[in-house]
């Protein structure tokens, strides 16, 4: 797993490396994850109603984290090896200590994930996130909450999104339903949940 400059331009706060896993080893670990991770699908309520989330997820995370978001806490699993082997990859990359990994699989176009933002009290006012994409292409949006203004960028297979600094507080994301995407995705996001960390984010850092 490298980093190198991120590719495409984005607001600050975004940085997108296309090929930070290969094409292969990216869908040979989508396979593995689909089979292997304890999947659900919990209801949220919107506007008083309860609601399936449109996409199946699981959260992983050390002993003692507690996260929630839509006012549920989320249950952990334990970390699977090859999980735990790229937190070790990706804390050494970027210098966070990463404690947990919320996984979203989105099972073909019709899952997504609506605007949102991750400011829950517990990563902090400046989060560093690291989405992993493994499977098919999708779309993602990035909103800008005061003037609108939107970003959009294809997150390919092996491809990482790093989320930092000012992001979270300043825009929205969001993962739109695409009709003609058959095939699945699955996205993880490395997170550090109720910890400060101690070291900043630099682009490329080793």
């Amino acid at each position: 797993m490298t980093s190198s400059q991120p590719e495409q331009l984005l607001p600050a706060g975004f940085d997108y490396y296309p090929a930070v896993i290969s094409l292969e080893k990216s869908i040979a670990l989508y396979d593995y994850l689909c089979e292997q991770l304890e999947w659900q699908q919990p209801r949220i309520q919107v506007f008083g109603k309860h609601h399936l989330i449109p996409r199946m997820q699981c959260f992983i995370a050390d002993d003692g984290v507690v996260y929630s978001y839509s006012k549920q806490a989320l249950n952990n699993a334990p970390w699977p090896e090859p999980l735990l082997a790229m937190r070790r990859r990706l804390q050494r990359t970027y210098g966070y200590e990463f404690n947990a990994l919320l996984a979203n699989w989105y099972r073909d176009g019709q899952d997504k994930m609506g605007w949102h933002s991750d400011d829950e009290a517990e990563l902090g006012s400046q989060p560093c996130i690291v989405s992993i994409s493994l499977g098919a292409s999708r779309k993602f949006k990035i909103k800008n909450k005061i003037t609108g203004q939107q970003h959009q960028v294809l997150l390919q297979s092996g491809s990482a999104l790093v989320m930092h600094g000012g992001s979270q507080q300043l825009y929205q994301h969001a993962l739109p339903a695409q009709a003609k995407v058959s095939g699945g995705r699955i996205n993880l996001t490395f997170r550090t949940v109720g910890q400060a960390s101690t070291k900043a984010y630099s682009i490329g850092h080793k």
